[in-house]
């Protein structure tokens, strides 16, 4: 499945404003409750039709728009291959979906804007992680929240096994053949001629995993800073460390053969590792705000934190769970409305500072309104500078 990157949720907020519809539901990974997905689908698509024709697009118009979304439901594979949740976006110039490690609420929006706020919890800093599970037969990566999983598509530069990355090498009076052993990565795998057969089967895993961590890093992580759990044999964990490059991989690993876990199954016993860490990121957090206080790099002004965020200079952002404030915000002098109810066109500005914070790199706390470390709905650090 494709990863959702930081890019593409900042393509999606910057698009030019012009008829756009949202579209979020749950999903089942198999089984025969697909076929209440695929429903769902069918009863969001009416709902997502009647409001395009409320902004004044004509039925055959509203029904033409949609029509990308409509071949979804006669792609059997597609329905066969889904996570906890599906978004989709659709313009007269976008058509996007995510399969995403979370369920979501069934959602149609039409409005002049791509409504984002359900995609948020996949960036925010409070429990989105990685698992990436090694095994001589197996490379599986998968995106997890507290409450989900999905596996994700790998790249063709990442080797999908051992003996695809190693296939048959020769050179300095040493060769070996890789064959499907035991589950795990073994020297029962490995046919060695020549001296030093241990040195070489390091060796050849390290270029293994050097292969997996370069791909991981070019085109899956390369924007990523959540936290990266290990699942492996004891042994191999030291190696891949060696190997690897991205700067988040958890110190701690799940130790043992991965091949006879589900991804539900990693995931929560990864999570009894990291959930203990995001406890303490997000202590740290509340430490920073309140040291920050009186230093002028802290705000909770709404008017402040918009435009501030659009320009990147939001370290931190705290937002309030549940709670909206409706307006509007062009970039640019005098670009924030703020109005007490909603109007049409209006947005919640508090999911427009959550966004542009995430998308320049920020970092982003929802939390129950009585942990807000200020009084209000938002309360921002300001970068330097």
């Amino acid at each position: 499945m494709k990863i959702m990157l930081r890019s593409e949720l900042k393509a999606l907020i910057d698009r030019p404003a012009g008829t756009s519809v949202s579209i979020y539901l749950p999903t089942h990974k198999t089984g025969p409750d697909t076929k209440q997905d695929m429903i769902r689908l069918k009863n969001l698509l009416r709902q997502a039709e009647e409001a395009l024709v409320g902004l004044g697009l004509r039925r055959p118009e509203a029904i033409k728009f949609l029509s990308p979304v409509q071949g979804l439901l006669k792609d059997v594979f597609f329905w066969q291959r889904q996570s906890d949740g599906l978004a989709i976006f659709v313009s007269s110039d976008t058509f996007r979906y995510y399969r995403m490690p979370f369920s979501f609420a069934e959602l149609a929006v039409a409005s002049q804007q791509f409504y984002i706020k359900p995609l948020l919890a996949v960036f925010s800093g409070d429990g989105r992680y990685y698992v990436l599970a090694l095994s001589q037969n197996q490379v599986r990566l998968l995106q997890c929240t507290r409450d989900g999983s999905r596996e994700l598509d790998l790249p063709a530069a990442v080797p999908k096994s051992l003996a695809e990355a190693l296939k048959f090498e020769e050179g300095e009076g040493r060769q070996f053949r890789y064959h499907a052993g035991a589950p795990g990565v073994g020297k029962e795998g490995l046919v060695f001629h020549g001296e030093g057969p241990g040195d070489i089967m390091k060796s050849g895993i390290l270029r293994y995993f050097q292969q997996i961590d370069r791909g991981l890093r070019q085109e899956v992580l390369n924007d990523e800073n959540a936290p990266l759990v290990l699942a492996a044999v004891d042994y191999l964990h030291a190696i891949y460390r060696e190997a690897n490059s991205y700067q988040h991989l958890f110190e701690e690993g799940l130790t043992g053969n991965p091949e006879e876990l589900s991804p539900d199954e990693l995931r929560k016993r990864a999570w009894t590792l990291v959930q203990p860490y995001f406890a303490r990121a997000q202590a740290k957090a509340v430490a920073d705000y309140h040291r920050f206080v009186g230093t002028g790099h802290t705000t909770t002004d709404v008017k402040e934190i918009v435009p501030k965020s659009y320009q990147g200079k939001v370290e931190l952002l705290f937002a309030a769970l549940n709670k909206q404030i409706w307006g509007t915000f062009t970039p640019g002098a005098n670009g924030l409305e703020l109005h007490d109810k909603p109007q049409p066109g209006d947005d919640d500005l508090l999911d427009i500072a959550a966004a542009y914070t995430l998308v320049h790199r920020g970092t982003v706390y929802a939390v129950k309104p009585e942990d807000m470390p200020d009084k209000g709905s938002l309360a921002a650090v300001l970068r330097y500078g």
